[in-house]
């Protein structure tokens, strides 16, 4: 380590602080960071995956299965779960802390100089900064990279992989990308640039949107709607795919069936466009064997099912519901237990009124909980709002690693029922952290004056 090379506490530290400075959505400071890095986002191809709901499965079965062909391939998963590495991999393994901390120490020298002319960089653009820096520096045959937040002025955007992939619009964010789905359609739709070639799932008015983009700018636009589901199990789905026929996916829920197709059409897209070809033996390699943490993931702690799934708003939150019914039969008799947080710029009615359609959950021990990192809904105040909204009875426990106990010594009220963790991703990384050891993704030591990684 050089004198002036940070730690990765450090690094760490440095990353959050940024976070005082918000989301500010706008191209030019990401532009400005990477041309003073020489451009490092130009050195390879890919594809940049927008959309409301499945981006990271998306990611997910892409990255598979050109792993599964041979390529080294970039990719960035977010929000991290328990460390930040998480964000920056290749071939699903993370960033090792050295030079993740190396990195961002020499990507903020370059900030510093931007900060005069177009102000201070936020964390997530040091991040992307860092991201394509790295995945420059050690040579990948291709990146897929999921949008943060809308498209048009997100950060990652400033990279054209070439190929553009928008999995499905509803409403989320609405502060920032608008209030309708054609507003929200309008935002993820501008990744796609002239040259691309495009790839969606998306249907009703926001294809409609999506369409006119295309035809703008004179794009080959490829719809991909679900994949004829053909069985759920528990540990997966099976579906038709065109080319490939019967394919197992080992990701959970019905909804998968729509994320493997566009990441199937991803793939042909990356293929006509001369970027990588995936064979038909190294897709079904690929969907049979993906690994998504955290998002509809089962796991088993203290002798109890755990059921592991973002579902940070009403669209997932309906995902999620409609795979606790179908997978019921397949988990161990019981009652369940659900433990939710929510993050309070969500639509916390919402998500809580499609939570409550599962027939699983009408009689399951509800705790509401409050993950640290400041925007959660207070744990009392989201029992207040189920209750509100559902008639039954909710707990609140304020620390998770106190609601995770509490739930998983229930087993004499319960019957050893499995317990679901859902609404927020940083409930599922701090449930990830203290029940499901991963020797890929040890958590990041706590900052000074925090908690552990929410």
């Amino acid at each position: 380590m050089t004198a002036n090379q940070l730690s990765y506490s450090e690094a760490l530290a440095a990353l959050e602080s940024r976070g005082r400075f918000g989301i500010r959505l706008g191209l030019g400071r990401t532009r400005a960071l990477l041309a003073g890095l020489d451009h490092p986002e130009r050195t390879f191809r890919g594809a940049l995956i927008g959309g409301t709901n499945g981006k990271g499965s998306v990611l997910a079965l892409t990255g598979a299965a050109l792993s599964a062909a041979g390529y080294r391939v970039g990719l960035t998963p977010k929000p991290h779960l328990i460390t930040y590495r998480e964000r920056l991999q290749i071939g699903g393994r993370p960033v090792d802390p050295d030079t993740f901390a190396r990195l961002v120490t020499e990507v903020l020298a370059v900030a510093d100089r931007v900060a005069r002319r177009h102000g201070d960089p936020t964390e997530f653009e040091l991040l992307t900064a860092v991201t394509f820096r790295w995945f420059a520096e050690v040579g990948v045959d291709l990146a897929v990279v999921e949008v943060g937040l809308g498209g048009r002025l997100d950060a990652t955007h400033a990279w054209d992989g070439g190929v553009a992939a928008i999995t499905n619009v509803d409403l989320d964010h609405t502060d920032r990308l608008g209030a309708t789905v054609e507003a929200i359609a309008h935002e993820k739709a501008a990744i796609i640039m002239r040259g691309d070639l495009a790839v969606t799932g998306a249907a009703g008015a926001a294809l409609g949107v999506i369409r006119r983009r295309a035809g703008r700018v004179s794009v080959p636009l490829l719809v991909a709607p679900p994949a004829p589901l053909l069985g759920l199990g528990r540990d997966g789905v099976d579906v038709e795919l065109p080319n490939l026929g019967a394919v197992r996916v080992g990701l959970r829920g019905r909804h998968q069936a729509a994320n493997v197709a566009v990441a199937d059409a991803t793939l042909d897209a990356l293929e006509t466009a001369g970027i990588a070809r995936v064979d038909a033996a190294a897709r079904r390699a690929g969907y049979g064997g993906v690994r998504w943490p955290g998002r509809m993931e089962l796991a088993e702690a203290h002798g109890r099912e755990l059921l592991l799934d973002g579902a940070h708003n009403p669209a997932g939150a309906a995902a999620l519901a409609g795979a606790l019914d179908e997978m019921g039969p397949l988990l161990r008799p019981g009652r369940a237990t659900l433990v939710l947080a929510i993050m309070a710029d969500k639509d916390v009615d919402g998500v809580v009124a499609a939570l409550a359609r599962s027939a699983m959950l009408h009689a399951a021990r509800v705790i509401c909980t409050t993950p640290s990192g400041g925007r959660a809904l207070a744990a009392d105040a989201l029992a207040a709002r189920w209750e509100a909204a559902t008639g039954r009875p909710a707990e609140a426990i304020a620390k998770p690693a106190d609601a995770l106990d509490a739930a998983l010594s229930s087993a004499s009220d319960v019957a050893g029922g499995p317990v679901i963790v859902a609404g927020s991703l940083y409930l599922v990384g701090a449930a990830r952290a203290q029940l499901v050891p991963d020797p890929l993704l040890e958590p990041d030591p706590p900052l000074p004056g925090h908690g552990s990684t929410p």
